[in-house]
């Protein structure tokens, strides 16, 4: 009989802490950002899980059903593309506000620095990402070669 690592259960008292003070973090920094708005704040969460179920949930899913389908025989090249453009995506989620430039007034006079300049660190960030997946990409391509010449 195979040997399986047991699962912590969902829901355990750890999951559970956690949870909780991931909450209490978003309240927190929802207090911050918004300037202690309750219904604001409320109105923010609720929003931000509508629009990432209902919205972003989709379109990243239809995207990478996208890349797979076209990848065919050559699944194992999707994981190169996948990790880089989540984090990718990740980076621009939490920094959209100042990517897109929407607040950069507010974000200078707070905090005393000028927002300009954030798209092009995020699209270089990008680039470094997707360089550097397609050359561990390279790296193991070819020393899977390099392997399977000298079994032969």
């Amino acid at each position: 009989m195979p040997h399986r690592t047991p699962r912590p259960v969902l829901g355990s008292p750890f999951h559970l802490l956690v949870l909780l003070c991931s909450f209490a973090l978003c309240a927190y920094a929802g207090m911050r950002l918004l300037d202690g708005d309750p219904f604001l704040i409320a109105l923010w969460f609720v929003g931000a899980a509508l629009v990432h179920d209902l919205v972003l949930l989709p379109l990243y899913a239809v995207a990478d059903r996208a890349l797979v389908k076209g990848a065919g025989r050559r699944r194992s090249w999707v994981t190169y593309v996948r990790v880089p453009a989540a984090l990718s995506g990740l980076l621009l989620l939490v920094w959209f506000p100042l990517i897109s430039g929407r607040v950069s007034e507010r974000y200078e006079g707070v905090a005393g620095q000028s927002a300009a300049g954030y798209p092009a660190r995020w699209l270089i960030v990008t680039a470094v990402l997707f360089g550097g997946s397609a050359v561990v990409f390279a790296v193991r391509v070819r020393w899977g070669r390099a392997v399977g010449a000298g079994e032969g």
